[in-house]
């Protein structure tokens, strides 16, 4: 019996679980986590998409929230109260409430993962030992258990117990810095959180490599995933530029003004130089001093650049980027989000989900690749608050209704209570 008076429930992930066999139903997607259940217990943005990816792939996701929520499901977009941006980063999860603060709540969310393969938690370093939900502690007992600790500067370092937001970590990290300043100095800032984009891939990754060594070995592993890091490996020539003597910075390729708006000319190699004359009309570029090699470029970069800007200015932005694309030279136009989700490219890649909450549908980006040409599929709905507590108790905890009663009442699990 454990300490809520119910008996133990049968552990499907350590006892008679496969491995996450894929499961591919006839011309339908590659479930490549099909069998595997993860417990999350993360917030915010870098663990909750780590586990959407996861639960795209195939695995069952269950959702531990706070009381209070997950602080996401407040944040805007909102529609009718519901946000947008919660339901991309949680699509297809099951969704509990408990209050881990409460001896039965730690119960039965130990409980819980004796029947999980995966656990991710990204509270501060330490809070999740003192809830007893530890990796020391829960692997233990299930040896076979991957346990994934995201963090903004690792488990265990000088820095570990510093606060860190994507932002944060940004300034630290020295991203910021390395995307430049304005006249006055003041370093640039990212405005959206990539620490966390990044680390939520890195996590994702980290954990469908413990599951093959797993696989191998039949044991489980701790991961340490933190932003910090994360951000470092996202920038190779930055790195290798800090080790060096001060050399040429690294060419920018600016935006340039179009007769109606930007665009983005990239002629990075000799070969798009080369196209770039005939593009241009300009045959004579290829033998002047100052353009004929990809040195004289880097070091003239500035006039290179008003060059092709000079060209760009005459033309629509829409023609430049035709004209530009059929010579073979990169181009793009600067596209706003809304004109990206309207272009048929991305019907024709199948790139986008459409998503249900209470308020509605909306769109969210499906994983970026496919397995035999068949993208994995984002769960249909964003889960409501609570929405899943009652059953996840009763069915996979095996609480009868009495038990189940004396828990809600107790307030240590919340049910959803909203139409």
């Amino acid at each position: 019996m454990s300490s809520t008076g119910v008996p133990k429930a049968h552990s499907t992930a350590a006892e008679g679980k496969g491995e996450g066999t894929p499961v591919t139903p006839p011309g339908g997607p590659v479930r490549a986590l099909a069998g595997i259940r993860v417990v999350d217990f993360s917030s915010m943005i870098a663990g909750p998409y780590c586990t959407r990816w996861l639960s795209d792939l195939g695995a069952d996701v269950i959702k531990v929230e706070p009381p209070e929520g997950d602080h996401m499901r407040h944040r805007p977009p909102l529609r009718d109260g519901h946000s947008a941006f919660f339901g991309h980063l949680n699509a297809g999860k099951r969704c509990m409430a408990l209050d881990l603060k409460q001896d039965d709540a730690r119960a039965l969310a130990q409980r819980l993962v004796d029947g999980a393969d995966v656990v991710v938690e990204a509270y501060r370093p330490g809070v999740m030992a003192r809830l007893g939900l530890d990796a020391a502690t829960l692997r233990a007992k299930h040896p076979r258990l991957v346990y994934c600790s995201i963090s903004g500067f690792g488990q265990s370092t000088d820095w570990s117990d510093r606060p860190a937001y994507g932002p944060v970590v940004h300034a630290a990290s020295g991203f910021d810095l390395a995307l430049g300043s304005d006249p006055d100095g003041r370093p640039m800032s990212a405005s959206m959180p990539l620490a966390d984009m990044l680390t939520a891939m890195f996590a994702a990754m980290s954990i469908q490599t413990a599951l093959l060594h797993r696989q191998a070995t039949g044991e489980g592993t701790v991961i340490d995933v933190n932003l910090m890091d994360s951000v470092l490996n996202v920038m190779p020539y930055e790195f290798q530029s800090a080790q060096q003597p001060e050399q040429q910075p690294r060419p920018v390729y600016r935006p340039m003004q179009a007769r109606d708006g930007w665009v983005l000319v990239t002629p990075i190699n000799q070969r798009n130089f080369l196209n770039l004359c005939d593009a241009l009309d300009h045959p004579e570029w290829r033998d002047e001093p100052d353009l004929a090699t990809e040195a004289a470029r880097f070091a003239h970069w500035g006039a290179f650049m008003d060059r092709i800007e000079a060209w760009t200015r005459q033309h629509g932005a829409d023609e430049c980027e035709r004209i530009l694309g059929a010579h073979g030279v990169p181009c793009a136009r600067y596209r706003s989000l809304r004109e990206v989700q309207q272009d048929a490219q991305f019907a024709q890649r199948d790139s986008f989900a459409t998503v249900h909450d209470a308020a509605g549908a909306f769109l969210a980006t499906r994983l970026p690749f496919a397995f035999g040409n068949v993208r994995p599929p984002t769960g249909p709905t964003a889960p409501a608050f609570g929405a899943d507590t009652v059953g996840i108790l009763r069915h996979e905890l095996g609480l009868d209704d009495a038990q189940l009663d004396r828990i809600l009442l107790s307030g240590a699990a919340i049910r959803h209570s909203h139409p």
